[in-house]
């Protein structure tokens, strides 16, 4: 009979392709150093190849054993998956549910729908994470997160997906600045270098440009910011406008801020689509059914 990996071997080749180190490894995986070699030695006996080229000092994953870990990933995601099956057999709005969300949505929506979960489903328990899209798409791929709120469009590698709602884009300037333009704005009008957007980490960057037909490239300053705060406040001192989505102005994001809020450029809505990701192989879509429900109840 053919011998396999046991996944407490993939969890520690994993775990010490993250750390790059032996000791830190060990003590995520609660085990001793030793055991924690021994079992990845013991994988690679049994694989019959080497997975780690060792020293006294350092450790380099060889190409097999960086294969080994992207396959490894998805074996403990899928048995993860698996463990969860029998869970959901009862009431699927309970227990832990890691949900990420990117940081041009979280601020203005998770409050909300912790509030609104702990209402409704008290013994579901939300654990959040804020990162960005393509952070949060491997930890999903990865088996880290359960379900993902995202903006799209955006390339998802297989994963399922429901849309849950529209955020429409808007542009805010600052008074001084409205009075040089005139409404409805043209981006001709606007001088060079004069919109500011977000670092490309963001999705929300090519989503806003995309919608609001924003071609001339001239009209982008080179600066960009880490978020939709630092944004509203370089507009708000008369150097620029910016493109924000409409919940974000619905909590209070341009409130007192000396700003006038107007409609992007062109004949129809411009907008970014809300949805919720997933893995295909996860076996608690009727939890995030309701929870989209929920978000979609909330936009």
């Amino acid at each position: 009979m053919s011998k396999f990996p046991s996944l407490k071997q993939l969890h520690y080749l994993v775990t010490l392709f993250e750390t790059r180190h032996f000791g830190e490894a060990a003590k995520r995986c609660f085990v001793s150093q030793s055991t924690l070699s021994s079992g990845i030695q013991n994988l690679e006996d049994l694989l019959g190849c080497q997975l780690i080229e060792r020293d006294n000092k350092s450790l380099v994953f060889t190409s097999t054993g960086e294969d080994v870990v992207s396959r490894s990933r998805e074996l403990l995601a899928r048995s993860q998956d698996l463990m969860e099956l029998a869970s959901c057999k009862g009431d699927g709005m309970e227990g832990p549910l890691r949900v990420g969300c990117i940081p041009t949505i979280a601020p203005f929506l998770l409050c909300d729908l912790v509030q609104e979960v702990n209402r409704l489903y008290p013994k579901l328990n939300l654990l959040l994470r804020e990162d960005t899209t393509t952070n949060l798409l491997a930890a999903l791929r990865n088996g880290e997160m359960d379900v993902l709120i995202l903006a799209l469009p955006v390339e998802i590698f297989g994963m399922h997906s429901q849309v849950v709602g529209r955020d429409p884009f808007k542009m805010v300037i600052s008074h001084n600045q409205a009075n040089k333009v005139s409404v409805p704005l043209r981006y001709a009008d606007l001088p060079d270098e004069s919109v500011f957007l977000l670092e490309k980490e963001h999705c929300l960057t090519d989503h806003a440009v995309s919608a609001c037909r924003l071609t001339s490239k001239e009209k982008i300053n080179p600066f960009t910011a880490t978020s939709l705060h630092t944004l509203v406040q370089m507009v708000a001192n008369g150097l620029g406008t910016t493109f924000i989505p409409q919940m974000a102005i619905d909590h209070g994001l341009v409130d007192n801020m000396n700003l006038v809020v107007i409609e992007p450029p062109g004949q129809d809505e411009a907008y970014r689509e809300i949805g919720l990701v997933w893995r295909p192989t996860s076996s608690r879509t009727r939890t995030f059914d309701q929870l989209a429900d929920i978000v979609k109840g909330l936009l």
